[in-house]
């Protein structure tokens, strides 16, 4: 895990929250669309949230997609990358740590997940994916997991998640 310089997050002060997340893609005329969800502070990116007790990330993240998208036809595809970064909520530090994984699907149907404060859902191309997602750290995601899909970047096991790199922001917990 990368270093911080702060010594308030080295300080072991910051409260660590884990969570995991799908991109998902499917083919429409040849081309990968991306599927984003729309958060209450109408932020673009992906389905994502806190793992369950003892539950793995892989199968955190195909729950937490079929959760706040509606969409029940995903298949892990690989490990795409762990980001983390850190942000204030109610007066607290939380140092936050996602596993990002890539799944695919046939189905285009979403239901966005209202009562978890998803507010749309969105099949996009890559390009106007790049424009939408509101966080750098989660274009750098798509990025990977658009390479992924491309084949120009092969999925690693599925259960293992790649090391977390660090980003700072004020991105609402979820």
């Amino acid at each position: 895990m990368t270093t911080s310089r702060d010594p308030q997050k080295r300080s072991g002060r910051a409260k660590l929250e884990t969570s995991a997340g799908g991109v998902v893609y499917r083919v429409q005329d040849g081309e990968p669309m991306f599927l984003l969800i729309r958060d209450s502070y109408q932020n673009w990116g992906f389905p994502k949230g806190h793992l369950e007790i003892d539950e793995p990330p892989d199968a955190a993240a195909l729950r937490e997609v079929r959760e706040e998208t509606g969409l029940d036809d995903v298949a892990l595809d690989g490990a795409i990358d762990t980001i983390d970064w850190f942000f204030r909520f109610r007066g607290r530090l939380v140092h936050k740590v996602c596993h990002f994984y890539l799944m695919r699907s046939d189905a285009s149907g979403t239901t966005p997940q209202r009562a978890e404060g998803i507010t749309a859902c969105r099949w996009a191309t890559f390009d106007e994916a790049t424009k939408l997602v509101s966080y750098a750290n989660a274009r750098d995601v798509l990025m990977r997991a658009h390479a992924m899909v491309r084949g120009d970047d092969p999925a690693g096991d599925p259960a293992q998640a790649p090391t977390p790199r660090a980003g700072v922001h004020t991105e609402p917990p979820r």
